[in-house]
């Protein structure tokens, strides 16, 4: 027996000519658990210029400069907009998000800067900046990246913003094949396929500080074996507190073991599944092989 967070979504749509690639990964079967961007940390800055295909060729030299200085620790720079004409505009005062998401204690500031320029001035230490305790939904609508996020991630947000969520556009999140796709802070986790129903849903079990475990893709701090291990045990236990469980650094596929703060563990067997048809991993990209991992059932351990 597997268990994936494909299990509970609608019967797969089939595929048809010409249809984008979040359609033919649903008529794939491909699950969404282990697909979550790899960002331990990042950093959100509002802009409101068009965004190019990627944020390094930006024009603007701030931004550019941002990106190769951010990159070289090891931080993620998305770009984020809200909603509308009011993404296409602002006052003067942009905010910037900084997130440590570490699996388990994950923490997000804010701050804001009048421009791009003061970008080279400012700190991004986690510890600056105001608490960002209230969810907060990073959709990614990165049009020229690809088109499902264009269509469906913009549709999303725009629902969203409508049901007065605090939602923003950002930059490639990867895996357009899922959209909409999005991540939510301050929590970390990282979900593919939503519509205003399961997006809400989200942002409500993270304002309890939960993870809501449908159309999740996984928490953004741990690497794809362990995100699917975490998932499974989610799913086995019922456990939503986004803080509870932790998982034992793995180099690959195999045995995982996941525990939580109460000292129980579960030992989870992942691996890759190559049964699965070809997708495209982007609209207009040739097909690819499709090998997700997937978990076994999480057996509890003694000891």
């Amino acid at each position: 027996m597997t268990v994936t967070a494909a299990q509970h979504a609608p019967a797969p749509a089939p595929a048809r000519q010409g249809t984008g690639c979040a359609v033919l990964s649903r008529a794939a079967g491909e699950p969404l658990a282990g697909t979550a961007p790899a960002a331990r940390r990042l950093v959100a800055v509002e802009h409101v210029g068009a965004w190019p295909r990627t944020v390094a060729d930006h024009s603007d030299p701030d931004v550019t400069e941002l990106f190769h200085r951010l990159r070289a620790d090891g931080i993620v720079l998305l770009l984020i907009r809200r909603t509308g004409r009011a993404g296409r505009d602002c006052d003067g005062a942009r905010t910037v998000y900084v997130a440590d998401l570490v699996p388990g204690a994950s923490r997000v500031t804010s701050r804001t800067v009048r421009s791009t320029d003061d970008l080279a001035g400012i700190t991004f230490d986690p510890e600056a900046g105001e608490p960002v305790t209230d969810p907060v939904l990073l959709v990614c609508a990165h049009g020229r990246r690809d088109v499902c996020c264009a269509v469906r991630g913009r549709a999303l947000a725009a629902e969203l913003a409508a049901e007065s969520a605090d939602v923003w556009e950002c930059t490639h999140l990867g895996g357009h094949r899922f959209a909409p796709t999005a991540l939510v802070l301050p929590t970390g986790y990282a979900y593919g396929r939503l519509d205003t129903g399961s997006a809400l849903a989200a942002l409500k079990a993270a304002g309890e500080g939960n993870v809501d475990p449908w159309s999740c893709r996984g928490h953004a701090g741990l690497d794809p074996v362990a995100q699917v291990a975490e998932l499974a045990v989610r799913e086995h236990t019922g456990i939503g507190d986004a803080g509870a469980l932790l998982v034992q650094p793995v180099d690959g596929p195999g045995p995982v073991v996941v525990r939580d703060r109460g000292g129980r563990r579960w030992a989870v067997d992942v691996c890759a599944d190559g049964s699965l048809p070809p997708r495209p991993p982007s609209c207009g990209a040739a097909l690819e092989p499709t090998t997700p991992l997937v978990a076994g059932t999480p057996v509890a351990l003694r000891g």
